[in-house]
């Protein structure tokens, strides 16, 4: 039987990584990135909507400035993704072409689809793009973007662009056929077909980053990326570029990921699974209970301890007394102000402090569960 959640997407985000764009010596490879296009155009005349989630920028950036491998330093990646970004976008819009496709280029930054005026803008240009017939052509803004607000690679881009478009399906497509339960060149390696709930992930070795050296993902990362989308509501399919027209229309290659969760804010998608704390508070156990059980915001009353070095509106995490970690919000109060406020009530701080400090240490609607 096909997939029909495959078979009945209408709304679909691809990713492709770098290895399965370029050669071995780095620069793009024509032949794949045509044979991509044709599969994209099949999916299109099939009545779909699609939208390209492509890396690709700094490995096509690499030959040109003549260099063998992807560089460590973030200001040579910036000028390499410079270069690299015309190149990739030309060559798309050339084979796009051939389909009477119009492509269209998008290049995000975290902003732009975490905070809110950011994420609204965001999203109204995708629709009117696809209202229009154009394919967007999705990569993180490399030039611009610093190492402390990048998304960290394009698998977690690719899932929180599928939530941001109201995708009906993600699929990732790498140069591994599928999810492995070991080393895919393992002889006694097998492939996992089906991923319903993250129990079914126990046991199961998680290698790093690809063997190509032109990427940052890995599997791990495009596991991480299921979960995000999945975890939203959106299916996942995880399989190689070359076995991309055969999972595009339903048949069982690759592995399938079950939603998992509802849609939810995507702000609480990216503190969740983009985000690192700058800081840990501790809890005592009737604040924990609220938090955890009563989905409740956290007030000065119910924290015990502070740690870390964070101002305001900076993500950290929510621990217990044994320094498990159970939450991570954003934080309404400098790392520096939060001591004198320990063990108070709302009230008391309003009443002396004044009424900015009977807010919330950290509101309900920035908090989510770990």
């Amino acid at each position: 039987m096909p997939r029909t959640e495959v078979t009945e997407a209408r709304r679909v985000v691809v990713k492709v990584g770098s290895s399965s764009l370029t050669t071995a010596a780095g620069g793009l490879d024509p032949a794949r990135l045509s044979a991509l296009v044709d599969v994209l155009a099949g999916l299109r005349q099939r009545g779909a909507e699609v939208v390209l989630v492509s890396s690709g920028a700094i490995a096509a950036g690499l030959a040109p400035l003549g260099l063998k491998r992807r560089p460590s330093g973030l200001a040579a990646q910036q000028a390499a993704a410079a270069v690299g970004q015309g190149l990739l976008i030309h060559r798309y819009t050339a084979e796009l072409a051939r389909h009477d496709i119009v492509a269209g280029q998008v290049l995000l930054t975290i902003d732009d689809v975490t905070r809110r005026a950011h994420h609204r803008n965001a999203h109204q240009t995708f629709v009117k793009l696809l209202e229009l017939g154009v394919l967007p052509i999705v990569n993180e803004n490399d030039t611009v973007a610093t190492t402390e607000i990048r998304f960290g690679d394009n698998d977690r881009l690719a899932a929180l662009v599928a939530h941001l478009v109201h995708a009906d399906l993600l699929m990732l497509l790498s140069d591994v056929d599928g999810l492995y339960d070991g080393h895919p060149d393992d002889p006694g390696s097998t492939l996992v077909s089906e991923v319903a709930v993250d129990a079914d992930l126990d046991g199961i070795r998680i290698g790093g980053s690809g063997a190509a050296g032109v990427g940052t993902g890995g599997m791990q990362t495009k596991v991480e990326a299921a979960r995000i989308a999945t975890g939203a509501g959106i299916p996942v399919v995880l399989t190689s570029a070359a076995r991309a027209g055969q999972a595009l229309t339903g048949e069982a290659v690759g592995t399938l990921f079950r939603p998992t969760g509802r849609k939810r804010p995507i702000r609480l998608l990216w503190l969740a699974h983009v985000t690192e704390a700058h800081g840990v508070l501790t809890l005592d156990p009737g604040a924990v209970r609220a938090v955890v059980e009563r989905r409740a915001s956290l007030l000065a009353a119910g924290v015990t301890g502070v740690s870390g070095r964070f101002v305001a509106g900076e993500p950290v995490d929510l621990a217990d007394a044994d320094g498990r970690v159970v939450a991570r919000g954003l934080v309404n109060f400098d790392a520096a102000e939060l001591p004198a406020l320990l063990g108070r009530s709302s009230h008391d701080l309003g009443r002396d402090l004044g009424a900015g400090y009977g807010r919330e240490v950290v509101h309900r609607d920035d908090l989510v569960l770990l």
